[in-house]
């Protein structure tokens, strides 16, 4: 009976997947009509379903905005799926007119909102979007980090318009903001650098990607924003928030829990850094005694990228790790190869890997087609994952000014990254 049961919900899930459309009319409702067919198996009285899908979410060139970078993902106490990205006007440049947007999902990814802003203000950058959801309180926090239109990371033009590079403090600001009701709708952004911005920094940015809650323990409730050199924290349920520094030599920071207590740091290499060690660099410490000097990690190979880590459970004790696993060289035509890894360790090693799929390409386009960049992830239950994940046009163009994004949602069974 119970192998009978199963099937029957498999089967149902199937059939819903298939009846789905890619757009339900007249609604700005994106649908799973593209969702990748579920491959199903199953072995005595054990559910070993395969399950993996694939959407395009944020499409270049469409609703508005040029191109999409930068993804930010979590699920909310009522089960919303919230993914936010830096929706780019006019270029994919880093810098210029760049909003924070939005969609909604309430069924797990089938199903997706109409694109809405969160932040729009003005001309300038807001950027780097990370969310982390407070579970105690129900409210989902988001830092981003903002420059005004006069200014960009290292100078640069566009258009007839030059944007002379943040040269002192205060020139990138950091923000937060805050929804209680699942990500529907936001609070108005408020400017925390005088309070979070140590005042050696002139170039900053926080995350990007997510933040962490944590779980077990005396601290448990706390929670954690990853940013450039330091952790920003609040113990008051984001009453107030500060900071703590971190040792150098990395940036776009990715943080997770570990089964010990310790917190450990999973981050981009600087170039300097990077160019000893093509991989992923970790640091693991405590708020309270602070962290230890990164070191390059051999296990991750890394292009110099952004990645997700991510903490499924604790019993069993499993991470999931997510990058471009590539050590060719820097730059936009390496960030491929996306790779999800799972350890039963607290990441000293990596027991199953499986490279993310995409309908209709062939594993060896995936690089020449760009399929591949920055990320994120969030939990769905102990054996489902969401994730996002970048993809550009044309990776080997040069100059970004010559580039459009776009953003892929993926649904990932656990059974999907453990299987043969």
């Amino acid at each position: 009976m119970k192998r009978n049961k199963m099937l029957t919900v498999l089967l149902t899930y199937i059939s819903l997947t298939l009846l789905s459309s890619c757009k339900t009319e007249g609604t700005g409702m994106l649908s799973m009509g593209d969702f990748e067919k579920p491959e199903t198996e199953l072995k005595g009285e054990e559910d070993t379903s395969k399950i993996y899908a694939s959407l395009r979410l944020f499409e270049q060139g469409k609703e508005g905005y040029h191109s999409y970078r930068i993804p930010s993902l979590c699920r909310s106490n009522n089960g919303n799926l919230i993914a936010l990205v830096e929706g780019r006007k006019h270029t994919s440049l880093d810098y210029g007119d760049i909003d924070i947007v939005s969609k909604i999902s309430t069924d797990n990814g089938k199903t997706w909102s109409a694109l809405k802003v969160v932040i729009g203000t003005g001309e300038g950058t807001w950027g780097n979007p990370t969310i982390v959801n407070d579970e105690e309180k129900g409210r989902v926090w988001l830092f981003v980090s903002w420059n005004s239109e006069f200014h960009s990371q290292n100078g640069g033009s566009f258009n007839g318009k030059d944007y002379p590079a943040v040269s002192k403090w205060g020139d990138r600001k950091v923000y937060s903001l805050f929804s209680d009701d699942n990500g529907l709708t936001w609070t108005t952004p408020v400017d925390r650098t005088e309070e979070l911005l140590p005042k050696d920094f002139i170039w900053d940015a926080v995350g990007p990607g997510s933040g962490i809650q944590i779980a077990q323990g005396p601290n448990k409730g706390r929670l954690i924003i990853p940013a450039g050199e330091r952790n920003i924290y609040s113990d008051d349920h984001g009453e107030t928030w500060k900071y703590q520094r971190i040792p150098k030599n990395t940036f776009e920071g990715s943080i997770v829990e570990l089964s010990s207590g310790l917190l450990m740091r999973n981050d981009r290499a600087v170039l300097g850094t990077w160019n000893r060690g093509k991989f992923r660099y970790i640091s693991k410490g405590n708020i309270e005694g602070g962290f230890s000097n990164f070191i390059a990690d051999s296990k991750l190979i890394d292009p110099r990228c952004q990645g997700s880590i991510l903490r499924l459970s604790f019993q069993p004790n499993l991470i999931a790790f997510l990058n471009p696993a590539t050590n060719d060289g820097d730059g936009m035509p390496n960030r491929c190869q996306m790779t999800i890894r799972l350890s039963n360790d607290d990441g000293k090693s990596w027991y199953a890997s499986k490279k993310l799929e995409y309908k209709g390409i062939e594993p060896n386009d995936l690089c020449a087609l760009g399929y591949g960049g920055y990320t994120s992830m969030t939990r769905i239950n102990d054996k489902e994952l969401a994730l996002m994940v970048e993809q550009v046009n044309q990776p080997t163009a040069g100059a970004a000014i010559n580039r459009r994004h776009s953003i892929d949602f993926q649904y990932v069974n656990v059974n999907w990254i453990s299987k043969p």
